[in-house]
C-alpha cells in the first residue's frame, strides 16, 4: 500500500472509531453490537472489529462483563478534558445553572453534531423531573425546539442542504417532519422562539432560539426545557419566552470574547 493509501486507511479507521464512540448518547445505556450498527450505519463486521480495538485501548468496556458495551475510562478522560478546557462551558455554565434554578428547568447551549444537537453548556434545576441531560447530551435535530431553532439560524443554502439530509433520514415520516419544522420556522419568524411539546419524549417540552456567540459569531441554539404532566404551550411561552430572550442577550455579552469556532 502506498503512503497516501495507508494514510487514507488510517483516517477512515479513526473516523469510524469516533462514529462508534459518538453513538453512546447521554442516556448512558449500554449498547449492543446490533444497536451500534443501527446508530452508525456501519457493517456488523466493521463494528465488531472496532469495538474489539476500542476495548483493548480503554475507550470501551463490556457492561457487567456481558455482551453490551459502555464508554471506558479513555473516552471519559477526553470528555473531562473538554469540560476543563472549553471556554464556552467554563464561562456559560454558572449563568445557565443560576437561570435553571430560578426557572426550575434545564437550560442549555447546543451545537450541531451530524443530525443531532450536542449540549456544550448546561444548567439543571434540582427541583425538576427532566430528561437525563448534561454536557455531552445528544438530541435529534428534527424533533426538538433547539434543533429547529438552529436550522432557522443557518444561511439559506446550508439550511436547505441539512433539511434534505434530515428528510431523507426520516423516511416515511418525512412529510410530518417537514410540516413541524415549517411551523417552527413560522413561530420563530413571528415570536423569535419556537416551542416543541411531546415530540422527542412524552410530556417533555422545549423552547429555543438561535444565538450567535464568541469572536467568530458561532451559531448555537439556546434552549429551556423540562418534563411536566400536562405541558401547555401558552403557559410555557408566558413564563419562559422573556427569560430566554434576556438570557440570549446576556450570553452574547458573556461570551463575546470567547474563542468558540465550530
Amino acid at each position: 500500500m502506498s503512503n497516501a493509501g495507508e494514510a487514507r486507511s488510517i483516517t477512515l479507521t479513526v473516523e469510524r472509531g469516533l462514529e462508534v464512540l459518538s453513538a453512546f448518547h447521554a442516556e448512558r445505556a449500554p449498547l449492543s453490537n446490533a444497536e451500534l450498527v443501527r446508530r452508525t450505519g456501519l457493517s456488523k463486521a466493521t463494528v465488531s472489529r472496532l469495538t474489539t480495538t476500542l476495548i483493548r485501548i480503554g475507550f470501551l468496556r463490556r457492561a457487567g462483563g456481558g455482551r453490551l458495551f459502555e464508554l471506558g475510562a479513555g473516552a471519559l478522560g477526553i470528555g473531562h478534558a473538554y469540560l476543563e478546557t472549553s471556554p464556552v462551558t467554563r464561562a456559560a455554565n454558572p449563568y445557565l445553572q443560576e437561570l435553571a434554578d430560578k426557572l426550575d428547568v434545564c437550560v442549555a447551549l447546543a451545537v450541531p453534531h451530524h443530525l443531532h444537537m450536542l449540549y456544550v453548556a448546561c444548567g439543571i434545576s434540582a427541583k425538576i423531573s427532566t430528561l437525563r441531560t448534561g454536557v455531552g447530551c445528544l438530541l435529534p435535530m428534527e424533533s426538538t425546539a433547539l434543533g429547529r431553532a438552529y436550522l432557522y439560524g443557518l444561511p439559506e443554502q446550508r439550511r436547505a442542504s441539512l433539511l434534505d439530509e434530515l428528510l431523507q433520514a426520516a423516511g416515511e415520516s418525512a412529510g410530518a417532519v417537514r410540516r413541524n419544522i415549517d411551523a417552527a420556522f413560522e413561530d420563530l419568524k413571528r415570536t423569535g422562539v419556537c416551542v416543541c411539546i411531546g415530540e422527542y419524549q412524552r410530556n417533555a417540552y422545549g423552547i429555543a432560539l438561535p444565538i450567535r456567540v464568541g469572536r467568530a459569531q458561532t451559531l448555537m441554539s439556546l434552549n429551556c426545557g423540562a418534563i411536566e404532566l400536562q405541558p401547555e404551550g401558552a403557559a410555557i411561552r408566558r413564563k419562559l419566552m422573556p427569560e430566554l430572550k434576556t438570557a440570549s442577550r446576556k450570553l452574547t455579552e458573556l461570551l463575546a470574547d470567547v474563542d468558540c469556532e465550530p
